[in-house]
């Protein structure tokens, strides 16, 4: 039995940081993905109905979604919960 196993219990589990690192880069990159792809849709819905098929209402909601998912990554990395919903699986 080793030093580390005599000192925990039984029911903690150790984690490494390189499974919490990825779990977090996973829920940003797919974050980020979700968010850019919803500002594209808008943009286009915008662009379709309002602006006569201009190409700016676009880049715009790409901008806006790119944005917003980088903020909830940098709140996540950060390990603070500014804005950002957490959801327990």
């Amino acid at each position: 039995m080793s030093a580390t196993e005599a000192t925990q219990s039984p029911s903690t589990k150790v984690v490494p940081s390189e499974n919490i690192l990825n779990d977090k880069w996973d829920v940003v990159l797919s974050n980020s993905l979700v968010k850019t792809g919803l500002g594209f849709g808008f943009g286009v819905i915008t662009s379709v109905l309002f602006f006569k098929r201009r190409a700016w209402p676009v880049w715009l909601g790409v901008g806006f979604g790119a944005g917003r998912g980088y903020a909830e990554g940098d709140a996540i990395f950060r390990d603070t919960k500014a804005g950002v919903r957490t959801v327990k699986a």
